[in-house]
């Protein structure tokens, strides 16, 4: 199924630091779980073992919420370090 990003997906993403690559492949092959609205909610972690806004974590995980249109869009990105 096809995984496109929407403009405001695309920019959370940025901000908060994770990469296209990553969300695809959390809608891919994340934890599946259901959202308000009748969204679906995709969780997944990545090892990270870097620097993020001047402290270090070990593992980077991403959440995207997306909507079923003809494959996946994803409507917005949240990220946690741990």
């Amino acid at each position: 199924m096809a995984v496109r990003l929407h403009p405001h997906a695309r920019e959370r993403a940025a901000e908060r630091g994770a990469t296209e690559d990553e969300v695809i492949a959390t809608v891919e092959g994340g934890e599946r779980f259901p959202a308000k609205f009748g969204r679906t909610g995709f969780r997944r972690n990545f090892t990270f073992g870097g620097r993020w806004r001047g402290r270090e974590y070990a593992t980077k995980q991403v959440e995207a919420y997306a909507v079923d249109e003809a494959g996946w869009l994803v409507i917005t990105v949240i990220v946690r370090y741990f």
